[in-house]
This record gives structure tokens, sequence and C-alpha cells, in this order.
């Protein structure tokens, strides 16, 4: 179960790691919604979005292990990024397997973090072929 104690030290654990991003008064959504709405820019983090959070979450709670075995990310985009982001930051190797048909952009942001191996794969099923060896 998550607890309030659990988040804080999730915080913790990651504030080296992650960037600190600001709150933003929307006026739109505000006038909408009849409350005070503030947009939390996580856009501005290294990977573009929070996903480098629990990424990093994730990897520096189990840091023996994921040093020891690496990491493997399957995903399309911005969990890939983050993985990517997080593993290198905690000195860690990670393989990201990604879609061929996942977009131009997010495999290149990906394949710029320099993930230990980079795979493309079609359906997921078969094998695919690793770049970046270590």
């Amino acid at each position: 179960m998550t607890t309030l104690e659990k988040i804080r030290a999730a915080q913790r654990r990651i504030e080296e790691y992650i960037i600190r991003t600001p709150l933003v008064f929307s006026p739109t959504f505000s006038e909408l919604s009849g409350a005070r709405v503030y947009l939390k820019l996580e856009t501005l983090q290294r990977a573009g979005s929070f996903k480098v959070r629990g990424a990093a979450n994730k990897i520096l709670r189990n840091l023996d292990a994921a040093k020891d075995h690496g990491v493997v990310a399957g995903s399309a985009g911005n969990h890939a990024q983050g993985v990517a982001v997080a593993a290198r930051s905690a000195g860690v190797q990670a393989t990201i397997v990604m879609p061929e048909w996942a977009s131009i952009a997010k495999q290149e942001a990906t394949r710029g973090w320099r993930p230990c191996h980079y795979c493309g794969a079609n359906t997921g099923r078969e094998r695919c072929t690793c770049t970046n060896p270590c």
C-alpha cells in the first residue's frame, strides 16, 4: 500500500537524479473547473516526462541488483527514455526494447541517452537485434 512515508522516501531517494520542476497557475483550467489549478511542468525533466521519476526510484531501490544484472525496459516512448536516463544517471546498464514503429523522434531521443543496448522489434515476439553493445 502506498503511504505518505513511502512517497517521502521515494522523493529523498531520487532528489539528486531528477529536476525539481515548477508548478504554474493555469487560468484556463482554473476558470473551467471553478478551482485554482496548477500544472506541474514535467516536460522539463531530462527525459521530457515524469517517467524518469518512477524509473529512477525503481532502479535506486534495487541498485545492487541493477548494477549486477542491468535493467530492461520495453516501451514505445516516454518510459524507454525515462529508464535510459535513470540507468545512465545511476551507472547501471540498460537494455531498451522499442517497437520499430515507434516515432523516429522517440527512438532517437532514447538512443541519445546511450543505453547499453537498444533493440528495435516488430511485434515483441521475435528476437530483436541490439545495437550499442556494452
